[in-house]
């Protein structure tokens, strides 16, 4: 039997309103919790940034916190030897009085809103020594602690004891080091930096990736102006010194491919975009991502890459967590182009023709060098054709060249000169710096938005001279106005640093080596992760 219209559409009213009114009342009494299935996997795990420092001089404190969307820095620094627009001044949480064990309940090293949920997943092959804490009114409770906080608990101790050198505030490092002590104001805080590369030779693991095949990965140029690069893929490789094979009890994870390769298998000349390389290091960090955890658990914050080439900024902007917060050790650090030096190295250039520094290294005493200043070199980037239309054959103590006279030495015109001048190219970076440290001969840096290498250590206004490109035309004025007693105590210094910047064929302790994996692990105690 049919039921007349208007009787079918009151009764379709009358089985639906009620349906309506349960599902309300159900999604009232279920509440917000439902939205949980929804957020991203992203969101259960943090990286924080802690902001151990800027540079070890400890000369202000303040504190502040931001918010980067899901990234939070918070804590006590002081005031950043670099004047640019990323390099704030990072403020740190003081961590002298905490995680100096694994953090614990109602503990100071507990992050404000740090949930505990999921403490029981931990492993239990990890020794228990210590795992014995409570408070007052938990005393003997037993608790199990995972290795990323065990890990986060050895980097706090990091934190506390190399904060504790840096208040002693002396050009002249305490400690006892049959190899080397760190003295004098090359340095923001000579003891501070020998506790930390201490605590570094003592504590830091890193942990290579294995995918990928040569000669993309795995590989690299040790010679030419790309030497860096190389050396650095090949020390790693060879896993000598702080390499692990367990990645669960690595501090950071490197991402060993060389952009200088894949620049001369992938670009195609005369291509205007760069798009086969980008997609291959994406390709790369999806393939790392899909096979361990690593990448996820930190979104990218204790991974680091390492490139030489100009490109290599630019490259790891594929991957947008590589670019905003993976540790990118790079030789073009330029500020104006991304770098950002609170999480970034400025790696230094050198070019090695022979793949050897043999003969590179040393030169004459002071009274020796007839030269006021020196450079040779092409018409590179706009601060180049400025230094040589001002100086180019127009001053018999200023030696400009574009092309170096076939009766000159390139390498003995900088061991005859009191200062090396060391204009960027089309690129910020320049293998000259290094050349002339290596020379003897007191840089003359002429750049703009250049992050000079290991700066969080080293005080390069000590050994240095800073010409803004402005004043290209003033130099000579400049540098007769630095006095015989300072310009003595700057090549007494720059012969002192030049440890830090040497290539040895099997790495050294304070070498160029130790001071690149120095500064990444500089990087690693300035954020901690948290589940």
């Amino acid at each position: 039997m049919q039921l007349p219209s208007f009787l079918s559409s009151n009764l379709a009213l009358l089985v639906f309103i009620p349906l309506v009114l349960l599902s309300v009342i159900a999604c009232t009494l279920i509440g917000p919790q439902s939205s949980s299935s929804f957020e991203s996997f992203s969101s259960s795990w943090k990286w924080k940034s802690v902001g151990i420092f800027n540079s070890y001089s400890l000369r202000s404190l303040s504190s502040y916190e931001e918010q980067h969307g899901h990234l939070q820095i918070v804590g006590l620094a002081e005031t950043s030897p670099f004047n640019n627009s990323f390099h704030q001044n990072l403020v740190v949480e003081d961590f002298n009085n905490s995680f100096h064990q694994p953090p614990q309940e109602g503990g100071e090293g507990i992050e404000k809103g740090e949930s505990n949920e999921g403490e029981e997943e931990t492993d239990k092959d990890i020794s228990n020594e210590g795992e014995e804490h409570g408070n007052d009114t938990d005393k003997g409770a037993l608790k199990m602690y995972s290795r990323l906080e065990r890990l986060e608990a050895i980097l706090a101790k990091s934190r506390s004891s190399i904060r504790e050198a840096a208040r002693n505030g002396s050009m002249i490092s305490n400690h006892h080091d049959p190899d080397y002590v760190p003295q004098g104001p090359m340095y923001h805080n000579a003891n501070a930096f020998h506790r930390s590369y201490l605590q570094m030779e003592k504590n830091f693991k890193v942990y290579v990736y294995e995918e990928g095949q040569p000669p993309m990965f795995h590989s690299g140029p040790c010679r030419s102006i790309y030497s860096t690069e190389g050396r650095f893929i090949h020390e790693m490789e060879k896993g000598n010194l702080y390499r692990t094979k367990d990645p669960d009890e690595a501090l950071v994870y490197f991402l060993p491919f060389s952009i200088v390769v894949m620049v001369q298998y992938l670009y195609v000349p005369g291509a205007h975009d760069m798009n086969a390389i980008g997609n291959t290091v994406a390709d790369y960090i999806k393939v790392i991502s899909n096979r361990h955890s690593f990448w996820n658990r930190s979104l990218g914050a204790d991974h680091f890459m390492l490139s030489c080439h100009d490109w290599g900024p630019h490259s790891t902007s594929y991957v947008p967590h590589l670019f905003n917060n993976s540790i990118r050790v790079l030789c073009n650090a330029n500020t104006s182009e991304g770098f950002n030096p609170l999480k970034d190295v400025s790696l230094p250039e050198i070019n090695l023709k022979t793949g050897d520094i043999k003969g590179l290294i040393g030169g004459p005493s002071p009274s020796r060098r007839s030269i006021l200043a020196f450079f040779a070199g092409g018409l590179h980037g706009n601060i180049r054709h400025h230094l040589l239309q001002q100086w180019r054959g127009k001053d018999e103590d200023v030696l400009v060249y574009d092309k170096l006279p076939r009766d000159k030495s390139y390498e003995s015109m900088l061991k005859n000169s009191r200062f090396c001048l060391c204009p960027s190219g089309y690129e910020v970076a320049s293998p000259r710096i290094v050349e002339a440290i290596y020379a003897e001969c007191v840089p003359v840096l002429i750049s703009d938005s250049y992050v000079t290498p290991f700066s969080d250590v080293l005080n390069w206004k000590a050994f240095s001279v800073n010409v803004a490109v402005k004043d290209i035309p003033n130099i000579k004025k400049i540098l007769m106005s630095i006095s015989q007693t300072q310009y003595l105590r700057m090549h007494r210094r720059v012969k002192q640093v030049q440890r830090h910047f040497v290539i040895n064929g099997s790495p050294r302790r304070f070498d160029l080596f130790h001071m690149i994996l120095h500064s990444i692990w500089l990087r690693r105690l300035n954020i901690r992760l948290q589940e």
